[in-house]
């Protein structure tokens, strides 16, 4: 059976969907499976979709929506796993902008209700359940030296994407080439066309390795390891990578930062924290996996007391990416250079 889609969500990308796509009433409950629901309501907060496009859409009362079957734990989101089984009827969710799908089993009071969905069918390709899985070439022993700067973070919404998109663009200002990665979270396509639009070269994510979010994958290690030899291939001046979510959680930002290749091209760290218990929290936890912080940015530096407290107490240097760009452009680039 044929159906046509009203949106077609990002995170869908890699098996490029057209807007009449054929659907079986077999769904599979397998993470990157791409299905199709239909939206059982309107909400009137996080009530949209990032499409394929990059263009947010409203979602609206019985619109039809391919989006792709993942997880998510998010701290000041959606908590949503794959059911065990899933059937056409079945009530789901879509758990970020993304389109990304799954049950939710807690929520936030902030975001109001998920967005209650049926479930119409799995996608079918060539015969088989559509997925965006990829199989990804075996990552390198030794990375290209290309120097990392990388951008982490306390929790969700502490000024990662401010902050890396802030060196993405006054080090392209000062002549450097840089590329952009973003190695955890959850599916969407926002951060990697906001560090595209402050100057970034070449952008690629976890998604373009068949991933719909990095909650729970083992490898994760490896599969960054991989995404970053694509992005030195071209021999960037850097690669400015986005940790998404915090360093303490279940997206694998942990695995990430105690990889041993990984480690050695790292030229910078830079944390952004929510405030100065976090910021005192950070440098605990980074000097227990035997890690300096270079940089302290986010929220906890947007003024003096921040600031001095963690120059003054904690022995990190700090820059604010709104307050003071330059500042904070002018510590990386003598870290890198």
């Amino acid at each position: 059976m044929k159906i046509h889609l009203d949106k077609i969500a990002s995170c869908t990308r890699n098996a490029q969907l057209g807007r009449e796509v054929e659907i079986t009433d077999r769904v599979e409950p397998g993470m990157g499976n791409v299905v199709v629901v239909r939206a059982l309501r309107e909400k009137t907060v996080y009530d949209k979709i990032e499409l394929v496009s990059g263009r947010m859409a409203k979602v609206s009362k019985d619109d039809v929506i391919a989006g792709v079957l993942g997880r998510r734990q998010a701290l000041r989101g959606f908590v949503g796993e794959i059911p065990e089984k899933l059937a056409v009827g079945d009530r789901v969710h879509i758990l970020n902008i993304g389109g990304v799908i799954g049950v939710v089993v807690s929520g936030n009071l902030d975001l109001g209700q998920p967005l209650l969905c049926e479930v119409v069918g799995s996608v079918v390709q060539d015969g088989e359940i559509a997925s965006i899985a990829r199989d990804r070439p075996t990552p390198p022993d030794e990375l290209p030296d290309v120097p990392l700067i990388l951008v982490e973070g306390t929790c969700m919404n502490s000024g990662k994407t401010a902050a890396a998109a802030t060196l993405i663009q006054k080090l392209t200002q000062r002549g450097y080439r840089l590329n952009g990665a973003k190695l955890t979270g959850v599916a969407c396509q926002r951060d990697l066309l906001d560090m595209e639009d402050h100057g970034a070269k070449r952008t690629l994510s976890f998604l373009d390795a068949g991933l719909p979010s990095t909650v729970g994958v083992d490898d994760i290690g490896a599969v960054s390891r991989w995404i970053l030899a694509e992005l030195a291939s071209d021999r960037p001046d850097a690669i400015v990578v986005e940790l998404g979510d915090g360093i303490i959680g279940s997206y694998g930002v942990d695995k990430i930062l105690q990889d041993e290749q990984i480690r050695l091209r790292t030229k910078a760290h830079v944390m952004c924290a929510n405030d100065l218990v976090a910021a005192w929290g950070a440098v605990e936890v980074m000097r227990s996996w035997g890690l300096e912080i270079d940089v302290m940015a986010g929220p906890a530096t947007d003024n003096e007391v921040g600031q001095g407290y963690t120059v003054r107490e904690l022995r990190v240097p700090a820059a604010n990416a709104r307050v003071d760009p330059h500042r904070l452009t002018d510590l990386v680039e003598g870290l890198v250079w």
